[in-house]
């Protein structure tokens, strides 16, 4: 059977606009022009933020008190989880060497960035995860420097739990700046900062356009799109833990796309029946994006066989993709493009988003074809070495010359050459044809 649609989404994640990265691409110029003070403004105008912009110590104890001892305590779970899995990938990226001929040895070492800067998101919801999952990652790679940032909420400044977890997680400077000055701020060292070598973390359309424009001039995690959520369902899947999953994924905003793929075609009505049903039960305003996201960009797809299920989940490569199926091995062998996978009934992405320790921060709008999410590798750089013996010249030398005079390279050639006269004087060794010195 063909691939039959019982739900197709109305619209599509836009991957970029005109007018926003025109906008940024204007902020960008002014901040770095104006730094610090330009920095200062534009928070006012944006945010309303009078107060300081580098969150002092008093101001970090401050927070902590605010908040509650119990959620103090999942806060540090949450820390620890996640600094658990990190602090394992980082043991996973060995350095390592080899003795590629006789003679001659190379390796590469894995070496830590310098400065990080990690952008948090404020807005309508306290993205207490976000700042656990940036700052305790760069911290285990073994980053030395973590400038961290996130929007303002006047008259208070960041929310009090995000600014916890930020400290409790090791961020060395914490900025009370948001959106574009606050990227402006991790790109270009304000405020007194170091400049990073990368920015990570999500944010909206004009952070995305911002990282994206930063790019090269330092390294960013991923270009961030609106958070998406897979399903793949068959008869033995539990319709009311389908239908929460994908609801508890919408309320992310209203253009979060979302895919359910069902080998059942009894369990995909009954599940469309209750995201409605629990849409309707959230409290406003989550109630109004996740019925956005649901109307106009959720697909439901039907399917018959498990591999055309597959094809269907590598085709979308979702950011996050839930199996709620029988077999879960044989569905972790054969998936390939997702950002991070949830493996059973037991195991849903909210879990992932907050306090289970795999990072949050994933690729969207079909990256997952080619990259990952926030590791501990973002964070660090691989670099090759080689030493050799003068004996290893012998074979090495000559292939180099003979190759770089093919190529018409003949100061490469001569750097082998010069090797060889001056350590095996008395020995003969083709080198190749020269090439002939141009007349002046």
């Amino acid at each position: 059977m063909a691939i039959q649609y019982l739900k197709r989404a109305l619209k599509t994640a836009a991957s970029g606009d005109t007018e926003v990265r025109e906008t940024v691409g204007r902020m960008l110029a002014e901040l770095e022009r104006g730094g610090d003070a330009t920095a200062q403004r534009l928070t006012r105008e944006l945010d309303r933020w009078e107060g300081d912009i580098v969150v002092s110590p008093d101001a970090r104890r401050a927070a902590a008190a605010l908040v509650p001892e119990a959620l103090r305590a999942d806060i540090r779970m949450a820390h620890d989880n996640v600094q658990r899995f990190a602090l394992a990938q980082r043991t996973a990226i060995a350095d390592t060497q080899l003795e590629v001929v006789p003679g001659l040895v190379a390796g590469h070492r894995t070496i830590p960035l310098d400065t990080a800067g990690c952008y948090v998101p404020g807005g309508r919801y306290a993205h207490i995860a976000s700042a656990i999952m940036s700052v305790t990652t760069a911290k285990a790679a073994g980053v030395r420097h973590i400038v961290a940032c996130s929007p303002p909420l006047s008259p208070t400044g960041i929310h009090p739990a995000t600014l916890y977890a930020l400290d409790a997680c090791g961020a060395d400077v914490i900025l009370n700046l948001g959106g574009v000055p606050g990227i402006a701020a991790l790109a270009f060292g304000l405020f007194g900062t170091r400049p990073a070598d990368i920015i990570v973390g999500p944010g909206n359309q004009y952070v995305a356009e911002a990282k994206r424009a930063l790019f090269g001039r330092v390294a960013i995690d991923m270009f961030a799109g609106p958070t998406e959520s897979a399903i793949i369902a068959d008869a033995t899947t539990d319709p009311e833990i389908a239908a929460a999953d994908l609801v508890g994924q919408a309320e992310h905003g209203q253009n979060s796309p979302l895919w359910l793929i069902a080998l059942d075609g009894n369990v995909a009505m009954r599940t469309m029946e209750l995201v409605d049903r629990y849409i309707a039960d959230l409290p406003l305003p989550n109630r109004t994006s996740a019925a956005a996201a649901w109307r106009d960009y959720a697909e439901v797809v039907l399917v018959d066989t498990r591999e055309e299920a597959v094809a269907a989940a590598d085709g979308y490569a979702p950011e996050h993709l839930q199996v709620l199926c029988d077999d879960l091995d044989w569905w972790h062998g054969a998936l390939r493009n997702y950002g991070s996978l949830f493996l059973g009934a037991e195991t849903t992405v909210a879990f992932g988003d907050k306090v289970s320790g795999p990072n949050h921060i994933l690729p969207t709008m079909g990256a997952a074809r080619y990259t990952g999410g926030l590791s501990v590798g973002k964070f660090l750089k691989t670099v090759t070495w080689q030493r050799m013996t003068r004996e290893a010249n012998r074979l090495i030398a000559p292939a180099c010359a003979r190759i770089s005079r093919a190529e018409g390279m003949e100061g490469h050639a001569r750097s082998a050459d010069i090797r060889l006269d001056k350590w095996f004087p008395d020995e003969r060794f083709d080198l190749g044809a020269s090439a002939k010195p141009v007349p002046e």
